[in-house]
């Protein structure tokens, strides 16, 4: 019932104007004190004791969707049907929308980059550049590029779980369509709804693995980082980009 029904039927008791009056004004008091209190709460980082999967999800997408550009360093680990590559590490910047460059340090020359249209991968070792439409890439590096529109999890995943780790959650969700190169995500995510690890489960039984560090939020980016160049002397093939 709202305050003014309280005060209305307080009135009709045999009391006397004033004691009536601060009674209502208690009523009232208390709840706008509740409703203010709610508000604040909501803003706080969570705690994996108070964990609520809508309230982190939600979280993560204000945290994101806020995002015009982001910087951070990863770590990638590559396994298929058991068997493991050796790990890649580099720098990923974003820019919305649709633009992501991994600029790797080990191999070192490497880059993976998207400009919004089309995905190139470089690889150094073959000398060679694979290129494909952004929206036809088979290419496991896609799940991260949900952070690169409107993150929306219930239009992109289903099937959400969510359990503590320490003072972080692992969140698990599955595509949610069956035509997408992968079946299951996995992310660790901290108190303040930010992303540290996210793991790829595909459907051919491979599993991408990123760890993310020292992460930023709307650095300055220079457009001219997501024009590919291409490498002097490099092979350009077109068609379907590889892990």
């Amino acid at each position: 019932m709202p305050p003014d029904y309280y005060l209305n039927e307080i009135n009709h008791l045999q009391y006397g104007k004033v004691s009536l009056n601060i009674v209502g004004l208690c009523i009232v008091k208390t709840d706008v004190t509740r409703v203010a209190l709610w508000v604040s709460l909501a803003c706080l980082p969570i705690h994996a004791a108070d964990v609520d999967l809508k309230g982190l999800l939600k979280g993560i997408e204000l945290r994101y969707n806020r995002a015009k550009t982001l910087q951070v360093q990863f770590n990638e680990s590559y396994s298929v049907q058991g068997q493991a590559r050796k790990s890649e590490s580099g720098e990923l910047i974003l820019r919305k929308p649709g633009r992501m460059r991994w600029d790797y340090t080990a191999p070192p020359g490497k880059l993976f980059l998207s400009d919004g249209k089309e995905v190139y991968l470089y690889t150094p070792e073959s000398h060679r550049v694979e290129k494909t439409p952004l929206k036809e890439t088979e290419d496991m590096h896609g799940p991260v590029a949900f952070l690169l529109g409107k993150l929306d999890f219930a239009k992109e995943f289903r099937e959400f779980a969510v359990k503590p780790d320490g003072a972080n959650f692992i969140v698990t969700a599955k595509a949610k369509t069956n035509k997408l190169p992968y079946e299951r995500v996995e992310m660790t995510v901290t108190p303040d709804y930010q992303i540290q690890r996210l793991v790829i489960n595909g459907q051919d039984q491979s599993v991408l693995a990123f760890q993310f560090a020292q992460e930023k939020l709307n650095p300055p980016v220079d457009d001219s980082q997501f024009k590919f160049q291409m490498p002097a002397g490099a092979t350009l093939v077109s068609g379907e980009t590889s892990h």
